[in-house]
Order: structure tokens, then C-alpha cells, then sequence
């Protein structure tokens, strides 16, 4: 889905990002500081061309502890310079600052009483250089920046949440409406020649012709979660055994998907008015998350334009709470784009999730643009602050306005 721009009106500088990791910067801001006591060591990472996952899994086995006992506040992305605090125990201060893993620093470490866990996180400092670019662009951009300053970020989840082939929030779907078929014709069939390579393409193609067995062959080794459950079907011959073959963390990353798709939805019905609250909202408190529902917008709306509330989307759930009015119809209908219903999300048996209210639009805070030119060209480098969940590719997407629409 095309979603729109908040700042449309406005050219945007073009340019690429991401043609080298170190071109994007990205340092974790601590919800709190560790107190210098407890069963945990709190170390801070710099990495490079690692996942927060292959981080974790070396740094357990330098350290020889489970890897369930390494905590995390956020998921950082391996082609960057990333910064991120850890929780580990089992172990040392000294032996977490003797570790010695290729692309790994540790920068400090020291103890505190509880694991870190996800969500634990103030939010995050960015500094991204563009590139093919001309640097003196940097002189357009300041209207631009303003208005996203005064009105807000549109809240979009970026586009990496939807996987390498952007279907992960129609895995997420099947698995809500039951539709095991379905699931599976999308996990091993749907061939895409624009992102699937020679090998996946055949296997996919064998499997909508109905050879599971060349399928199966086909399937590259580091498909390992596709042919497990190619496997098990082929074994089974039942469309349920096999989605049982998708482990749960894989499961709810789908269904996490979906949530996200039908978000950026409602966003890009409002995106007009994200700095004004309806009647029937739920809005959302900026300074505690706590949520209440608008009765009387007039009397709301001047701590909108303030940006102490804002207007918030559904991450559909079982557990949570509708709007009302037109806020709730617009919902509705982006839920009926998708085949869905609330009602999906509690059915007995399926996958459960509890389901959150999300800010429509966020504020990016100490916002700073310059262009220059280094040893690889000229850039301009676009640095700020945004809250934990939010996308710095959706504040980029603004800035540059990518002819496809997205980055």
C-alpha cells in the first residue's frame, strides 16, 4: 500500500541511504542507568554488520551462558553502526569487558538487579548520511523539518517490519482467520521473480504445481524453516501439522506484521488531521502512554496543538479497547481491507495477542541537518531523536520522497 506523505506539499532532497553501514548511525537512549548492584551485568555494544540476535548468540558463547539470560531493549539492524545496552547474567563486569568478537566493542559495563527486557528503552539517536545528493540542499530543508516538528512524524511502521518479500503481514492474516492453506501457499508457493532467486523461485513453483517432493529439493539449506514445514506436510499431508511447524516466535513476528499493516492503514486515512483528536478517540499521553477516550474534542484539541495527546491506531489485540464514532468507523474499514474482524483475534486455539493502542504521529526532537563531503562524495547527514518503536526510515522518507514511495 502507498502510504502518503505528511509533508507532500514540500519536495523532498532524493538521494540514497544505507550504500555503506557506516553511513547509519543509530545509539540506544537508556529508559534508566544501571545502579552498580545486582545479579545482572549491563554492558554497552558497538556493532557492525551483526543482527541484536547474532550479537547475543556470540557474546553467549564467548561468555558460556544461555542466551536466554542476555536481555535487550530494542532490535538493532546489522547494516549500521549500532549502539545498544545488554543485560547478561552469569557472568563477570570484568569478563564482559575482556570479550574480544569481531565487529563488537564493549564500551562500559556495570551491574544492576533486573534483565533488561524489550521495551526498556527511552528512545533512540540517529545520524543518517545521504548520499547522491547535493549537499547545498540542506538550505530547503528547514520548512520541511519545521512542519514535521510542529504537526508530528506520521508514526508508519517502516517497511522492514514486512520481510524481504513483503508478505509477512498476509502470513500474519492467514494465521488470525485460521487459513492454514492459504499460510502455507504463501510460506512456499507465490513466486515473485522480483525478489525470490533462481533456486526459491523453482521450489516455489514446484509447490504450486503440486510437487512437494521437487519442492523440497529445491529449497536451499538456509531455508531451514521453509523445508521444515514443507517436511512435515509432505509427511502429515495435513495444512494444520505443518503451520505447527513454525515455531511461535516466527508465528507472532507475522502476526506483529499484520498488526503493523493495518496501523500504517488507519495512519494514512488521517494523515491530514494527526495534530487533531475526534470525538470517540483514544488519545494517548504523551508524557505517561496513558490512553482515554475524547468526549469533547474542542476541549482537547488545544493539548493536541500542544502535543501533550495525540490520536491513536489499533494494534489490533483481544484485549484492546475500540474507539468510538468515526474514528471506529475508520478502523472498521481498514480491518474490512484486510478480512478482518476483532472477533479474529479471540478465537480459541489460535494464536493470542493482547493488542495496544499506538500514537498516530510521534515529535522527532533535536533535529540537526548538514551537508559536507567525505572521502566517498558529497552528502547531507540528517541527524535526530525519536521514541522507542518509531522508524527513522519514515522520518528519511520524508526528508527525500523516494520516486516508489518508500525506502
Amino acid at each position: 500500500m502507498h502510504l502518503p506523505y505528511l509533508t507532500r506539499d514540500i519536495p523532498g532532497i532524493g538521494g540514497v541511504i544505507r550504500q555503506r553501514p557506516e553511513d547509519f548511525f543509530v545509539q540506544e537512549l537508556p529508559l534508566y542507568e544501571p545502579c552498580g548492584e545486582g545479579q545482572h551485568v549491563y554492558c554497552e555494544i558497538e556493532k557492525l554488520g551483526l543482527t541484536t540476535f547474532q550479537a547475543i548468540d556470540q557474546i553467549a558463547r564467548a561468555l558460556n551462558v544461555a542466551g536466554r539470560d542476555i536481555g535487550y531493549a530494542g532490535m538493532k539492524d546489522a547494516q549500521a553502526i549500532t549502539r545498544q545496552v545488554l543485560s547478561i547474567a552469569g557472568t563477570t563486569e570484568e569478563a564482559v569487558m575482556r570479550l574480544t568478537i569481531p565487529n563488537l566493542k564493549i564500551l562500559w559495563a556495570r551491574r544492576h538487579g533486573n534483565k533488561l527486557r524489550l521495551g526498556h528503552l527511552a528512545g533512540n539517536r540517529f545520524a543518517i548520511k545521504v548520499r547522491q545528493v547535493d549537499p547545498t540542499a540542506v538550505v530547503r530543508l528547514q520548512p520541511l523539518i519545521d512542519l514535521l516538528i510542529a504537526r508530528g512524524m506520521p508514526n508508519y511502521f517502516g517497511e522492514q517490519r514486512f520481510g524481504r518479500r513483503g508478505d509477512n503481514h498476509l502470513l500474519g492474516a492467514a494465521l488470525i482467520r485460521g487459513d492454514d492453506e492459504g499460510f502455507l501457499k504463501l510460506l512456499l508457493g507465490s513466486p515473485n521473480p522480483s525478489v525470490d532467486d533462481a533456486q526459491v523461485l523453482g521450489a516455489r513453483k514446484a509447490f504450486e504445481r503440486g510437487d512437494y517432493e521437487a519442492a523440497l529439493r529445491l529449497w536451499p539449506r538456509r531455508g531451514g524453516m521453509e523445508r521444515r514445514v514443507l517436511h512435515r506436510f509432505i509427511k502429515t499431508g495435513k495444512a494444520r501439522a505443518a503451520v505447527g511447524a513454525v515455531d511461535e516466535k516466527l508465528r507472532r513476528l507475522f502476526v506483529s506484521a499484520l498488526q503493523s499493516e493495518l496501523f500504517n492503514r488507519v495512519v494514512a486515512r488521517r494523515i491530514d488531521t494527526l495534530d487533531r483528536v475526534m470525538a470517540g478517540d483514544m488519545a494517548y499521553k504523551h508524557d505517561n502512554g496513558a490512553c482515554f477516550k475524547v468526549k469533547d474534542e474542542a476541549a482537547e484539541q488545544p493539548r493536541c496543538a500542544a502535543f501533550e495527546i495525540s490520536p491513536t491506531g489499533p494494534l489490533i489485540g483481544y484485549r484492546m479497547t475500540m474507539p468510538q464514532g468515526q474514528p471506529l468507523a475508520i478502523e472498521q474499514a481498514a480491518m474490512e481491507e484486510l478480512g478482518l474482524k476483532p472477533e479474529d483475534f479471540r478465537v480459541e486455539g489460535r494464536l493470542k495477542v493482547k493488542g495496544a493502542r499506538r500514537p498516530l504521529r510521534v515529535r522527532p526532537a533535536d533535529v540537526q541537518i548538514a551537508g559536507g563531503v567525505d572521502e566517498h562524495g558529497p552528502h547531507v547527514t540528517v541527524a535526530f531523536t525519536l521514541p522507542a518503536g518509531s522508524f527513522a526510515t519514515v522520518m528519511m522518507r520524508e526528508i527525500m520522497k523516494p520516486a516508489q514511495g518508500g525506502l
